[in-house]
């Protein structure tokens, strides 16, 4: 069974460490702050389960406040100290065996946690536009490893509606209402029906 396609009964997000102390080092923060509360109102809206991470929150701040309020119902995030989000204590995908993975930073928290989830034998489906790092160099490298490690690089965009296979339906219509509200440029975004 390919990895290559997300499958919603298959797949989970996770989301590493978009805390607010990044805010001020991180150039690309505002964006993945979007990206990240877009993809969890999508997973939430397909069912999806989300598993959200937070690095030494006592010196690092909590999880940004637009993506607290955007994780479902339950969804706690997991404190660590380890760089992969994959070693977290409690962390658990329910059997899923596709990540869609986002966050900061993409060359180090990022990265380990796709490199340890590919090592598992996972699909890992990077989000280039909801990753960031404090160097666009550190960015690129970190993109550029995890594909090179074996993850199929993505988008928000890409992401979900791959998750939700289909128009239509009242799903689509809440997916698409969110990537019109994320697009840089809503009359071009997503498809339609």
């Amino acid at each position: 069974m390919s990895g290559d396609r997300l499958q919603r009964e298959r797949a989970a997000l996770v989301i590493v460490d978009v805390q607010q102390a990044f805010a001020k080092a991180v150039p690309g923060y505002e964006r993945v702050v979007r990206a990240a509360a877009t993809l969890a109102r999508g997973a939430e809206a397909l069912g999806v389960p989300v598993v959200v991470t937070e690095q030494y929150p006592k010196g690092l701040g909590r999880t940004d406040p637009a993506v607290a309020e955007a994780l479902p119902d339950g969804v706690e995030p997991l404190e660590k100290i380890e760089f992969s989000a994959a070693s977290a204590p409690g962390f658990d995908l329910g059997g899923r065996d596709q990540v869609v993975l986002c966050g900061i930073e993409a060359h180090v928290c990022v990265a380990q946690t796709a490199l340890e989830l590919l090592d598992r034998g996972l699909a890992v489906h990077v989000a280039a536009d909801a990753v960031a790092s404090r160097s666009v160099e550190n960015e690129a490298i970190g993109l550029r490893r995890t594909e090179r490690a074996g993850a199929v690089p993505t988008s928000v965009e890409t992401a979900l509606f791959e998750l939700l296979g289909r128009a239509g339906t009242d799903e689509f219509k809440a997916v698409q209402r969110l990537i019109l509200d994320y697009a840089p440029n809503p009359t071009q975004a997503g498809a339609s029906a």
